[in-house]
């Protein structure tokens, strides 16, 4: 818990982070893994095995739900009201993080142009 930020936030991993992005419109698992492929440009590619337990998780939780299809063979699921909190608070999280990263780069730079 930080001192800027009373309240406990769960921190995501990337996986599942990607998942919750892909689910901001409903999808089936097929259609989850393609766009997180495609968001990434190809730099995250998942498997099935990672997405389905992760997509168990993340419904245990209360972050995404199983919508009733006519079609049982494909299974489309959509994020809750709570998943689109926790993924909205993890982009402001990371985004953060970002700029601690390039305050640290531009700092070390600055110590090392000092130092020659």
């Amino acid at each position: 818990m930080s001192k800027n930020n009373p309240l406990p936030t769960e921190q995501l991993s990337d996986s599942a982070y990607y998942i919750l992005l892909a689910l901001l419109t409903p999808k089936h698992g097929y259609a989850i893994m393609k766009y997180i492929e495609e968001l990434t440009e190809g730099e995250v590619k998942m498997g099935p095995a990672t997405l389905y337990t992760l997509i168990k998780k993340l419904q245990k939780s209360g972050y995404i739900l199983l919508n009733e299809d006519e079609d049982e063979r494909r299974k489309t699921y959509q994020i809750t009201s709570s998943g689109t909190a926790l993924v909205e608070a993890e982009i402001e999280r990371r985004l953060r993080m970002s700029r601690h990263g390039n305050i640290a780069q531009l700092n070390a730079k600055e110590a090392l142009t000092y130092e020659n």
